[in-house]
């Protein structure tokens, strides 16, 4: 897949609108009960990042990235500012923040995962562009260094211990991250006259599967 390593301009991304959505195929019978089913396993996100822009410096910014993306052809990393750590968004990175797997003896390298909770669901989201830096993890409650004890591949969001971590031991983990994401759009219509007087563009971008 076509994909750039370059984040989004996260000022703006920061003003932007959007969040995860879902599909869902709902069949009502004749009883007037209904069947519902969904073909997909994960969300998917969808931002606007034209509402973020405040002047038009912002506006050429945003048209150089569209530009050196090529449109839609290559995707990016963009900043979810409502949705970038592992645990609460007033907290700092903690490494017990999320449980990525158990450890067996053999294995050594673990996706990094997000859990989403609420009552008795649970959401296990993957997370694919975790900010290189920012990752921290533990087994069996003792926190590890990375580039010692364990390395992360910042492009997949693998995280590959030294050791395999022992029977049953908890494997957990920490960190920021970006979604991947390419524009959702062929052009974008550029008004400065309208953009002067209020009116921002639309600039759509959509979650990419990785």
């Amino acid at each position: 897949m076509s994909f750039h390593e370059t984040r989004f301009p996260p000022a703006l991304s920061f003003g932007s609108a959007g969040g995860p959505e879902r599909r869902t195929e709902i069949v009502p019978l004749a009883s007037g009960y209904e069947e519902r089913n969904t073909p997909w396993a994960h969300s998917r996100r969808r931002y606007d990042a034209g509402m973020g822009m405040r002047s038009l410096d912002d506006l050429a910014e945003v048209l150089a990235f569209f530009e050196a993306r090529r449109g839609q052809l290559y995707g990016f990393r963009w900043k979810d500012w409502a949705d970038y750590r592992s645990g609460q968004p007033s907290q700092e990175v903690r490494y017990e923040d999320q449980r990525i797997g158990t450890g067996d003896g053999f294995r050594t390298a673990f996706q990094l995962v997000k859990h989403y909770r609420s009552g008795e669901a649970d959401y296990a989201r993957p997370i694919a562009k975790p900010v290189a830096g920012t990752v921290v993890c533990g087994v069996q409650g003792d926190e590890l260094r990375e580039g010692v004890h364990f390395e992360l591949d910042a492009t997949t969001g693998i995280v590959t211990f030294a050791r395999p971590p022992g029977e049953d031991m908890p494997v957990t983990a920490g960190f920021e991250f970006d979604v991947p994401v390419r524009f959702d759009t062929e052009a974008i219509q550029v008004s400065v006259a309208t953009f002067q007087a209020g009116e921002v563009p639309s600039v759509p971008v959509v979650e990419l599967r990785v």
